[in-house]
């Protein structure tokens, strides 16, 4: 019987690099075989932080970078396979996700960039790529797209369940105990965050939420951010660096602002944005399952804990699955579910006209 082994690669909205696992299918859960992943150097990490953005010749600069990504996913998924001896003959496929530069749902595109063709002829394995534009062209929003793998290895009948994805964005999926999943972007996740810990400490990251935890939130300043139209949008809905970006936040602030005082500000705006839309759009939700780079901020798990009682908030570890590791599995299990030939999409969340199979496959 062949084994159903499958490759996921995740590259999100942090733009910190790439994250690879190596999984198979046959039980209940993923079995996790190995993982690993490739950090961007500085100069792809800038250069995908500008094709957010409008710039001059941005068509060949982002065809560039898309090499320059399958290049490193390659690198990243050569070195699982060495790590466990498992010859690349029998990895299924690659599920790869790509690196988003833009989403504009409402303008009717997504992109992201990641050059799955040269990809597939770089390591001799099939690929599974661009999932979202399916379910855009069937009126959906083509994002969140990971609820569906959250609702099948974390949703439990004895109790409402919510898993909150604390990446650059943070995505909530909301799993009753009956009923259809919902799904939606809630907001700014490590983003801002991170962008304010880079230009103050010359630091991709605010280790452990240190710096903005002996830091005072501002209330003039949060109050003007949560004012931000994004957050009273019923679901579905979905967002990204377009909307939550440089330009978004210095639009907000007065001037003169102690920078310790923005990240503290910017901390709680995280916090209280994903506990509003808990409430609001997650009723009855008795757990919160958290995965994604944030659960290393200890400050934020802290105040979302708090935001968040008496439900128990957790990272996705006590659920069998590593909070880096859920992502990139969750397109493993996409990959799988477009070669089988079963719907990758959930219309409660993305607002699609029905259930669609996702993603083109580039054969080796």
């Amino acid at each position: 019987m062949t084994r159903e082994i499958y490759v996921g690669l995740m590259s999100g909205t942090s733009l910190d690099g790439v994250d690879a696992v190596l999984v198979e299918f046959a039980g209940e859960k993923p079995r996790l075989l190995g993982a690993g992943g490739n950090p961007f150097d500085a100069p792809l990490r800038r250069e995908l932080m500008a094709l957010n953005a409008p710039g001059d010749n941005e068509i060949e600069r982002a065809a560039l970078a898309a090499n320059q990504l399958s290049h490193c996913y390659a690198s990243a998924i050569n070195a699982l396979l060495k790590m466990t001896a498992l010859p690349a003959a029998q990895v299924r496929a690659i599920g790869c996700h790509g690196q988003t530069i833009r989403h504009r749902p409402e303008r009717g595109y997504t992109l992201q960039i990641g050059n799955a063709a040269l990809l597939a002829e770089l390591t001799g394995i099939r690929v599974v790529a661009d999932f979202r534009s399916r379910d855009l062209a069937a009126g959906g929003q083509g994002a969140p797209l990971a609820p569906a793998f959250h609702a099948a290895v974390f949703a439990d009948p004895a109790e409402g369940r919510a898993v909150l994805n604390l990446g650059g964005i943070a995505n909530l999926t909301y799993l009753p105990r009956a009923g259809n999943p919902l799904g939606f972007d809630s907001g700014p996740g490590n983003c801002l965050l991170d962008l304010w810990s880079e230009r103050h400490l010359g630091k991709a990251h605010d280790a452990g939420g240190s710096w903005a935890g002996d830091g005072r939130a501002i209330p003039d300043l949060l109050s003007r951010m949560l004012q931000e139209p994004y957050f009273a949008i019923a679901p579905p809905k979905s967002t990204g660096r377009d909307l939550f970006n440089e330009a978004w936040l210095r639009k907000t602030l007065a001037g003169g602002e102690e920078p310790q005082a923005v990240q503290a500000t910017l901390l709680e705006l995280t916090a209280r944005s994903v506990a509003t839309a808990a409430l609001l759009h997650c009723p009855a939700v008795r757990r919160v399952i958290v995965c994604g780079g944030g659960t290393k901020n200890d400050v934020l798990m802290r105040r979302l804990a708090e935001l968040t009682a008496p439900a128990v908030l957790e990272p996705s570890d006590r659920h069998g699955i590593d909070p880096q590791q859920v992502e990139a599995t969750a397109f493993a299990w996409l990959a799988k579910q477009t070669l089988d030939g079963r719907p990758g999409n959930l219309p409660s969340v993305t607002g699609a006209r029905g259930p669609r199979v996702l993603g083109a496959v580039y054969l080796p």
